[in-house]
């Protein structure tokens, strides 16, 4: 207790005040609020430029998901997780999220605006709400962040898609996002769904496998990729049609989207 007492005095005494004694608390907070944004801003890039060569630990999804499975006697306490690198991710599974999640992602640079005014248009008029993340938004949110819908968490998940789109190559956004994306339970990322559900390593997914991954991403909680839904067989056959339409491929050096080749 004296420590404590000792800490508080040292605090109290160094506080900002004017001439006749009263502190100055306005001064004291902005200073506090400055120390605070710069140490913020330094740990935030740190970790990106780390997360730019290094893989990724851990992820507050998976520190939450841990947490609820315990306290769930319904569900297994499952943590599966394997970091492998970009030649060793499917070229397969790469178009699928593409083709599912984000058809604009080799083009845009972190944010699809239209997208984002479209959704926002229709959820001012339907009571399902429509989201419009790009898989760059996605990655800084599961790499970064907690989940939840707050204002707030929008709002860092912006800052961290705005500098992790400025330091990290669209090829380590998508080695970043298959890495940690949630496919399944406690299932993180492709090499641990490609040994789990197909007993085989991410770089060896065809392109069933691929699509029917990528299909329930949307929900992996809800929707299954061992016990598929017709709702999710739907969306299997939905991607792989646009994976023909793409051409079957990803080219990151001159990105090779539909839009292109209809503008062509």
């Amino acid at each position: 207790m004296s420590a404590i007492a000792n800490f508080m005095r040292r605090w109290y005494r160094a506080l900002p005040r004017h001439e006749n004694g009263s502190i100055r608390w306005g001064w004291y907070f902005l200073r506090l609020g400055l120390k605070i944004s710069a140490w913020f801003l330094g740990l935030s890039l740190l970790l990106t430029l780390l997360y730019a060569v290094l893989p990724i630990p851990v992820t507050p999804l998976m520190v939450q998901r841990c947490w609820e499975q315990a306290w769930d006697s319904e569900r297994d306490v499952r943590w599966e997780y394997d970091w492998v690198s970009f030649k060793e991710l499917s070229p397969h599974l790469q178009l699928a999220v593409i083709c599912s999640e984000d058809q604009d992602f080799l083009e845009h640079e972190g944010f699809d605006f239209e997208a984002i005014e479209k959704a926002y248009k229709y959820n001012k008029t339907h009571k399902k709400k429509r989201g419009a993340s790009t898989i760059s938004q996605q990655t800084a949110k599961n790499a970064f962040l907690w989940p939840s819908r707050s204002w707030l968490r929008k709002g860092f998940e912006v800052y961290f898609t705005a500098i992790s789109e400025l330091i990290w190559s669209k090829e380590r956004i998508m080695t970043v996002y298959l890495n940690i994306i949630e496919f399944g339970d406690g299932i993180y990322g492709a090499e641990a769904a490609a040994r789990h559900y197909f007993n085989k390593s991410a770089k060896d997914l065809n392109r069933q496998e691929a699509a029917l991954l990528a299909s329930v991403l949307p929900n992996p909680i809800i929707y299954k990729v061992d016990n598929p839904s017709p709702k999710v067989r739907d969306r299997q056959q939905w991607i792989i049609r646009q994976m023909r339409y793409w051409g079957g491929e990803v080219n990151y050096e001159d990105p090779n989207t539909p839009r292109k080749k209809t503008a062509n």
